[in-house]
């Protein structure tokens, strides 16, 4: 079956962006469409079936790299030369990513070995290193692997949590062997969200060696490369989107349980929506799920003018709104309901699932007609795997403030016939 998966794969990598460029450049016929369709449609069975198997062959992991990209390339090709007539105005693949975690995870520890092996994950911010570990751990493979999966947050590795390291490790190891499992093997992860010392780090590495214990996996995700030595196997580093991987995942937010193909002029607005965003995956989350729950064109329209608006706006002082938000700095939005007030994201937090979360969601902040005053905590997403994390923005309404220069250019505006 590999060798069969091997040579379509290669086969079908090969032909799939060549295809589509080729055919873009004048209006392609019917039939190609459908075949073209058709070829996608095979691709993405093919990843999907390849995702379930334990795959490390390192040629054929190339290869379905290769087909990932070229189906998403080629999908967001069609789909922007289907719907270009209805615009007169104007990735790496995460998941073979996920595949290589897995692979690191199930692979059988070296005969006698003592070193723990770990594997660090790095990347900016919010890139979805949690995203990918979690899917990872959800796997039942993985599951049946491991006795116990630990997460722990890390932030400067203190006494107290170094305390909370060493007893979470010690009475999952204990429960493990009171349960007759005679398999001690954890999959301990540490997430760490900030620039950790020389010192802190060296006190994490020995605590892992004495408390987790041999057989056992570690894997290590920050933001900061200094974790990279720490490793036993080669590092994953994540990076953003590439315009073609984060259309695929817009248009799968906002078009979910429903044909794209039968909505035309709502692809042609999603397409120039996700384009606003700069790649953001905490853009992607809000109005992907935003469209989704209001599947209206004059709804849709409105969102692409609000952003228009607004990127116009922002980009007179050289930063998109995405970027500070990324950043967890102060960004200033707008609101589509209410023009004369700004929303200041003040900062995000991270909530467990025992802790309380806002009713109020962020879309409800910015694109809603709720009345909101002062500060207001508001939802951004919640995961919907383990560890189901909430992410909450903290935010500010303020009041816009109307120069005399604004007051000019709006009369100016009236004025003109």
């Amino acid at each position: 079956m590999e060798l069969f998966l091997s040579a379509f794969i290669g086969d079908l990598a090969s032909r799939s962006v060549n295809f589509i460029i080729n055919k873009c450049s004048k209006p392609p016929a019917v039939a190609v469409e459908d075949n073209l369709q058709r070829a996608l449609l095979r691709a993405q069975v093919i990843i999907v079936e390849a995702m379930g198997r334990n795959i490390t062959n390192q040629a054929m992991l190339l290869q379905l790299n290769m087909l990932s990209n070229a189906m998403h390339q080629s999908q967001y090709v069609l789909d922007a030369f289907r719907y270009q007539q209805h615009n007169e105005e104007d990735t790496k693949d995460q998941a073979m990513e996920a595949q290589m975690l897995i692979n690191f995870l199930l692979s059988p520890e070296p005969h006698g070995a003592e070193e723990l092996e770990v594997l660090p994950i790095v990347g900016p911010k919010y890139i979805g290193k949690s995203t990918l570990v979690a899917h990872a751990c959800k796997d039942e493979r993985v599951c049946g692997h491991f006795s116990k999966i630990l997460f722990f947050g890390i932030h400067d590795f203190t006494d107290d949590e170094l305390s909370t390291f060493r007893e979470g490790c010690a009475t999952n190891l204990e429960n493990c062997m009171s349960n007759s499992n005679k398999d001690r093997r954890l999959l301990v992860v540490v997430e760490i969200d900030a620039d950790l010392s020389e010192e802190a780090l060296n006190r994490l590495y020995c605590a892992s060696k004495q408390y987790v214990p041999s057989g056992s996996k570690i894997i290590l995700t920050s933001q900061f490369g200094n974790i990279i030595r720490f490793g036993t196997t080669q590092a994953l580093t994540l990076k953003h989107l590439s315009h073609e991987a984060y259309w695929y995942f817009f248009k799968t937010l906002a078009f979910e349980g429903t044909d794209p193909e039968m909505h035309p002029r709502l692809m042609q607005l999603a397409m120039e929506i996700a384009m606003t965003q700069r790649r953001s995956l905490n853009g992607a989350n809000i109005i992907g799920r935003l469209l989704r729950d209001n599947f209206d064109v004059q709804f849709w329209s409105k969102v692409l003018a609000f952003w228009r608006g607004s990127t116009r706006r922002i980009c007179r002082f050289g930063e998109h709104p995405c970027d500070p938000l990324d950043q967890n700095k102060h960004a200033y939005l707008g609101r589509m309901a209410a023009q004369t007030e700004d929303v200041v994201v003040l900062h995000r937090q991270q909530r467990s699932s025992e802790e309380d979360v806002p009713k109020i969601r962020m879309e409800d902040v910015v694109y809603g007609s709720i009345k909101l005053h002062g500060k207001v905590d508001a939802l951004l997403w919640k995961s919907r795997i383990p560890p189901y994390y909430s992410y909450i923005y903290t935010c500010e309404i303020r009041k816009v403030k109307t120069t005399g220069f604004k007051r000019k250019r709006l009369m100016e505006s009236r004025m003109k016939p």
